[in-house]
């Protein structure tokens, strides 16, 4: 394949930076990796190589400043006939830095260039119940965990008490090792110390060389008000030490479920409740006093209000998380007497009168007659 030229390969101008022209040389050598083409692994070898040759010339200062004057022929009078050399790619750094982020796109690897992360201790996640009074207020939480913790007998290290852990001679205490092959340096675990770049000849008994312990501890938190089911608290550093690296710690997430109230009914930062009403209360009107979780409120019933009628209190509900609150809405219904006195039956029976009733008629009309009565009257 005739060479190209170098800038045209990275699809960058002659007066890039360094940074640019690495970045996109990052870009090309990702999309013409040959694992990442199965199916034109031919041609992608050969646009892989064409990079990697473009790079290796270009993050060069002296190579690029032959090039940008005499083309490829200066760098082969420079270089040999040959040209570029396979063996004239040297910046390991670099390349282990991009290479790295194409065995993350393969290997599900979280990025950062190849380099290792600072090792960081297991997530606790718990679940913490509580009642919508309690979501309400916001309350102080102590909950106990099973967590493991540093071991005290051997203070983290591992190895019995006398003893101390000794360098692994394999990685040299690093944790990983390292293979390189031409242009390629791979970065693995230790497999003989298993990451920890220390080998322990006799084990901590009580942690078994694991320098951790399993314990039963109390951790105490604020919940703060307004908090409903599916939210959750981040504790940072409430979570498991690496065995590693003991004092860094993983977070503990506390999940919030709050129960079903027996009165209440929640929908966001809004409150339902039903409050039952007798039929003179709806037919005369009347004040009643209704619960709200902030305290007893009174609430005015006009006359002639109709069963099911919702009100609204404003500021009555939940906390918002902004100083403010929800809504409470109160729906009221209507109750008929079980049980009537002689008395109580003549009463409502002159009413019926006064008010021209049938009951026997009424009683004879169908079920959708009977609503579509009830409905017009209440739009009259």
């Amino acid at each position: 394949m005739a060479k190209r030229d170098y800038y045209e390969v990275l699809g960058v101008e002659r007066g890039s930076t360094p940074e640019s022209i690495k970045k996109s040389y990052r870009k090309v050598a990702m999309q013409w990796h040959p694992d990442r083409n199965p199916d034109n692994q031919e041609e992608a070898s050969e646009r892989f190589k064409e990079a990697a040759e473009a790079y290796e010339v270009l993050s060069d200062e002296q190579k690029r400043a032959l090039y940008d004057r005499y083309g490829h022929d200066g760098l082969k009078s420079q270089f040999g006939s040959g040209g570029f050399q396979w063996s004239d790619f040297h910046h390991a750094d670099e390349v282990q830095d991009i290479f790295g982020d194409i065995f993350s796109a393969f290997f599900g690897g979280g990025g950062g260039g190849g380099r290792r992360a600072a090792p960081r201790g297991r997530d606790i996640r718990v679940r913490y119940p509580l009642t919508l009074e309690e979501a309400f207020a916001g309350q102080t939480a102590r909950i106990k965990i099973d967590r493991r913790e540093v071991c005290e007998t051997c203070e983290g290290s591992g190895a019995a008490p006398g003893t101390k852990p000794h360098t692994c001679p394999h990685c040299n205490g690093s944790g990983t090792l390292r293979m390189a092959r031409g242009f390629f340096a791979v970065q693995t675990t230790c497999s003989n110390c298993a990451g920890r770049g220390q080998v322990i000849e006799q084990k901590c008994e009580t942690c078994r060389g694991q320098s951790l312990v399993s314990k039963k501890v109390e951790v105490s938190f604020d919940i703060p008000p307004g908090v409903d089911s599916g939210m959750s608290m981040r504790l940072r550093g409430e979570g498991e030490p690496h065995p590693q690296q003991t004092d860094s710690r993983g977070d503990l997430y506390a999940a919030f479920e709050v129960r079903e109230h027996a009165v209440y009914t929640r929908d966001g930062h809004d409150i339902y409740i039903e409050h039952p009403m007798s039929f003179a209360q709806a037919a005369l009107g009347a004040t009643v006093t209704v619960h709200t979780l902030h305290g007893d409120e009174e609430i005015a019933i006009p006359p002639g209000t109709q069963t099911h009628k919702v009100f609204r209190l404003r500021g009555r509900g939940m906390p918002n998380g902004n100083g403010g609150f929800g809504d409470e809405f109160v729906r009221v219904v209507s109750v008929t007497p079980k049980k009537l006195t002689a008395r109580q039956k003549e009463l409502l029976q002159e009413f019926a009168g006064e008010a021209k009733e049938d009951l026997k008629e009424y009683r004879k009309k169908s079920f959708f007659e009977k609503v579509r009565e009830t409905i017009e009257d209440a739009v009259r």
